[in-house]
């Protein structure tokens, strides 16, 4: 059965006047965050070493590392 007002959880079409501008403002607080977060990406890739040994088990060419 299909109730014909919006109720707390009712569908979208209901909106409050602050809904859209909570809206507005989250997803540029999304945007900015995934801005950022790319940014510490490129940050870490620069500052890395593409791969590292922190066990000292292997090389790139496959051997072990303790053993010469």
């Amino acid at each position: 059965m299909t109730q014909s007002h919006d109720g707390p959880s009712g569908s979208k079409s209901g909106t409050r006047k602050g809904d859209a501008r909570r809206v507005d403002r989250l997803g540029a607080a999304l945007r900015e965050n995934l801005k950022r977060r790319k940014s510490q990406a490129r940050e870490r890739s620069r500052t890395e070493p593409a791969s590292h040994d922190s066990a000292g088990i292997l090389t790139d060419n496959g051997s072990n590392s303790s053993q010469g």
